[in-house]
């Protein structure tokens, strides 16, 4: 017989931390949206609505209606009413066959939650939660009653297959978020607008940067200004790690199979894999560079004399992910990982990894990113043994904690199949965090390939592999840099660092004598020689988002000089054009 109880459907401030209410204030109301669109569209059938970082959100299967934006304000108004009518929220304790009478009793048959319920263990109860006309399959807990639910908002809607499979019936998903008071969803909503204008997928169209086609769903096509960003990121990145001591290789884009099923890949990624034929052999793909380094040092025999032997990559792999993931550059299909591969002793492993961290440091702080670290441990499908993984575990840790100032939180079970990580995550300025550098510690890949080296003994012992990457991936670091800077680069690396703005005709040849002073010295700058006004020039500069403007007009013919406009500054400054080029030199990394 069901019961129905109020046990677990509270949110006391006192009792939970501010997280822990928010969930629960975020998936109440995720049930009160559920609620709403039964109402409204009564042969609706509801699937799943779990809270989520910042919001909600829940799926349904509105069958042959098409569901839009524009409904949502209809949703809202219903989700209001039933506030209103303060109904109590009611947990109810049942077995899976009572459960299922529940939902097969309804005037509409909720079949996708008579799928879940055939999912719970025959040995675990099931829960159900009831308010007023409407329940719905959950574990809780909830809030007391409809009444607690006043600050929400729904924002957009979006498609996603049941279970995530692109094999079954594409649903309608509401997205939405709460807060405790007005004052944060507004801010929360403020922060929503200004991470539009600073998308980087509109910007990036704006700035010349980088398209995509249909022709290569979710692989990005860099323009040329978008190739200058691209060149100047791996310019740097290859002379700092040339200075840290690492040899760049190249290795090949697709790989025999049986490469990828000796390295364990094959067996963790297959669906994610791009295949082909050759000469009657299957290939693949790569989706990782590793393999390929691990070739180039099984290519000759080894001293421990050599070690540590820092190997470094831009390679382009490739992962077949799901449309509905694709976001921009954020989550694409082909990507160059800016990867490198330390074989190193047993006793330089520490060492190693806290180059790798003071490295990872200078480049985020060049940029001006804060950022945090996590300590990754064994997941479920891994390879090796509790001994190897334990003390990888605490060779991270030891590193780590020798870096007085480097404080961590540990994610259990989120490490790659074949060891531990440490993962950087970048702090934008809107406050979201992008999963970006990683130093992942492997004792796996050398015992799979059979990876030696000659000791000191003139015996041959095992090799430790650490993987890294700084950018993670050059393209989503790119994404993350638009977005803090919404567009306005530093001037070091933006791919027009200077636009000439003649005013008229006449200034055109003193115009392009400064352009040719400033191409000279490797100045990235451009002349804008159309017969548009001034105004209409520099509002283009200002659109285009370049740093610096140079007005040349009568006077500064007659002078020698040029007046700077600085992208953001009201102010102009009249300089002759030598102090202009020694103002830019100062600014270039």
């Amino acid at each position: 017989m069901s019961k129905k109880i109020n046990k677990e459907i509270i949110i006391d401030a006192s009792l939970r931390d501010r997280e822990d209410r928010l969930n629960i204030l975020r998936h109440s109301t995720a049930h009160l949206l559920a609620h709403a669109v039964t109402r409204l569209y009564p042969n609706v059938k509801v699937a799943i609505g779990p809270s989520i970082k910042n919001g909600f959100y829940y799926d349904f299967d509105f069958g042959n209606e098409n569901i839009s934006v524009d409904d949502l304000g209809k949703i809202e108004k219903e989700m209001y009413k039933i506030v209103k009518e303060n109904l109590k929220i009611e947990r109810i304790e049942s077995s899976k066959a009572e459960a299922k009478k529940i939902f097969s009793n309804l005037k509409n048959v909720q079949d996708y939650k008579l799928e879940l319920i055939d999912l719970i263990p025959d040995d675990e109860g099931v829960t159900v939660y009831s308010q007023g006309d409407f329940c719905d399959l959950c574990r809780g807990p909830h809030v007391e009653n409809t009444g607690s639910l006043k600050v929400f908002k729904l924002l957009n809607t979006g498609g996603a297959y049941w279970h995530g499979d692109s094999n079954n019936k594409m649903l309608t998903r509401i997205y939405g978020t709460a807060f405790e008071t007005a004052e944060e969803l507004d801010s929360h909503l403020n922060m929503l607008e200004e991470a539009k204008r600073r998308d980087h997928r509109k910007l990036g169209k704006e700035l010349n940067l980088f398209m995509f086609s249909q022709c290569a769903p979710g692989m990005p096509f860099f323009l040329p200004n978008g190739v200058i960003l691209r060149n100047l990121l791996e310019n740097l990145w290859k002379k700092e790690h040339a200075r840290h001591g690492y040899y760049e290789i190249r290795t090949p884009m697709i790989l025999n199979q049986d490469l990828w099923k000796q390295s364990g890949h094959y067996e963790h990624y297959k669906e994610n894999m791009y295949s082909t034929l050759v000469d009657d052999v299957e290939f693949s793909v790569k989706p990782m560079n590793c393999p390929g380094s691990i070739l180039i040092y099984k290519n000759a025999l080894h001293s421990y004399r050599e070690f540590p032997i820092r190997m470094a990559e831009l390679g382009l792999v490739h992962r077949h992910e799901d449309s509905g993931v694709l976001h921009g550059l954020m989550r694409v299909r082909c990507f160059t990982q800016d990867d490198a591969h330390i074989f190193a002793l047993p006793n330089q492993i520490e060492e190693e990894i806290i180059k790798v961290i003071d490295l990872v440091n200078y480049f985020y702080c060049l940029f001006g990113f804060k950022y945090h670290i996590e300590l990754s441990t064994r997941p479920e499908n891994s390879m090796g043994t509790d001994e190897e993984w334990n003390s990888a575990i605490q060779s991270l840790k030891n590193a780590l904690d020798r870096k007085n100032n480097m404080n961590y939180v540990i994610n259990e079970g989120d490490g790659a199949f074949y060891g531990p990580k440490i993962d950087f995550h970048l702090e934008d300025c809107l406050g979201r965090t992008w999963q970006c550098g990683t130093i992942q510690l492997d004792f796996q890949m050398p015992e799979r390939f059979d990876l030696n080296y000659i000791d000191r003994d003139n015996e041959k012992k095992r090799p430790i592999m650490i993987h890294r990457t700084v950018f993670g991936s050059i393209e989503r670091f790119i994404g993350i840099l638009i977005e803090n800077t919404a567009g306005h680069l530093p001037l070091w690396i933006s791919p027009v660092q200077v636009r000439i703005l003649p005013v008229s005709e006449a200034q055109h040849e003193y115009a392009r004598m400064i352009f040719n002073k400033l191409a000279n010295e490797n100045v990235r700058v451009e002349i804008d020689i159309s017969d548009e006004k001034l105004g209409y020039k520099v509002r283009n500069f200002i659109q285009n988002k370049i740093p610096c403007g140079l007005i040349i007009g009568r006077n500064e013919v007659e002078n020698g000089t040029v007046t700077l406009k600085e992208y953001g500054n009201e102010n102009q400054i009249e300089m002759s054009s030598l102090e202009f080029i020694d103002y830019i030199k100062k600014q270039t990394i």
